[in-house]
């Protein structure tokens, strides 16, 4: 995509005091190729009992997600995760957005029963279009917002009470959905913000995003122009969602980190590939069908990662004469998307 463009699909910055609106963003080693390889994994108990993945389904599912990529770019070689991987046996579909705000997403714009009731139809309309993948809901939630004051702490972002993730986990419940925390740093770091909230993700059906366009790296105010994060923060993420895997005895995390642009992620070669952690780099930022599409091509299908994801703008992806993408016309995407996200 033409840096000119890059304007077009953003949106600016959450000032919470305003309530105005935000855009609510171990090296690699070959998967085995004999199809009789199994992972194993012992559990804590007396018995030792192992428990395996059955990698010729697993390999079946990943092929099947390339669409039949020619380029040898999907899918990606990685480790096999460990038992109880959400990926890529299901879709992930999500609702995203903050509590405090109308205008951050669709999760909090709406009253609750509405805004569940509303996700469950998407989840309906994604499984009609891909019967082969179970596709299950999600609820995305903003835990720390960047700031364009620098706050108390002079870090730009604000961490929301304890009480509001409460909130979304027992909103969860009721329609068995995953939780996933975002993070937006300022100046803050990765690896400061995920460890604040070490003791959600140790929550079996918690995980994770981080948001590259907020991460302002020389001082600059968050929303005056789009961060980054280089490999080096995004592997922090994963080596402490890893280590609460390990410690907790859980099944794979998912990770999900927001991406519409080139600079937003650099080094991506380098991000790390571990049994304990699913990857998916989002395709984010709204504007026209044409637009998106190559951004997914530039951003997601050039510089492959683990799982990829869309992100869906109920109004801002239904403006200027454009039409939001259908589940139908994503699933012919290459590779197919895995995670969708509804702002």
């Amino acid at each position: 995509m033409k840096k000119s463009a890059i304007a077009f699909i953003t949106l600016p910055l959450l000032l919470l005091s305003t309530l105005a609106c935000n855009r609510g963003k171990a090296a690699d080693t070959e998967n085995e190729t004999e199809e009789t390889a199994t992972v194993k994994v012992v559990d804590s108990t007396e018995k030792k009992q192992v428990l395996t993945i059955d990698t010729v389904d697993y390999n079946k599912r990943m092929i099947a997600l390339s669409n039949n990529d020619t380029t040898g770019r999907w899918p990606v070689k990685t480790p096999y995760p460990l038992p109880g991987a959400l990926l890529p046996y299901n879709r992930i579909i999500a609702y995203y957005g903050n509590l405090y705000s109308t205008r951050m997403g669709i999760l909090g714009e709406i009253p609750r029963k509405e805004m569940l009731a509303k996700l469950q139809g998407e989840v309906a309309k994604w499984q009609a279009a891909d019967s082969t993948v179970k596709t299950i809901p999600a609820l995305h939630y903003i835990a720390v917002t960047a700031q364009g004051a620098p706050g108390k702490n002079n870090m730009h972002r604000l961490r929301m009470p304890f009480k509001q993730i409460d909130t979304i986990i027992s909103w969860a419940k009721p329609i068995n959905a995953l939780v996933f925390l975002d993070i937006q740093v300022g100046h803050s770091t990765v690896k400061s913000e995920v460890a604040e909230l070490e003791k959600y993700l140790a929550m079996p059906n918690v995980h994770l995003g981080i948001d590259p366009e907020f991460s302002m790296k020389n001082g600059e105010r968050p929303g005056s122009k789009i961060g980054h994060f280089t490999a080096a923060d995004i592997n922090d993420a994963i080596d402490i969602l890893a280590d609460i895997v390990r410690k907790n005895k859980l099944t794979p995390k998912v990770l999900v980190v927001h991406r519409f642009t080139q600079g937003m992620v650099k080094n991506y070669k380098e991000i790390k590939k571990v049994p304990e952690v699913q990857i998916v780099m989002d395709m984010d930022g709204f504007g026209s069908k044409v637009l998106k599409k190559d951004s997914y091509k530039a951003y997601i299908f050039k510089e492959p990662v683990h799982f990829s994801g869309f992100k869906l703008f109920y109004k801002n992806d239904n403006k200027n004469d454009w039409k939001m993408y259908s589940p139908e016309e994503l699933v012919k995407f290459t590779p197919k998307p895995i995670y969708i996200q509804y702002q």
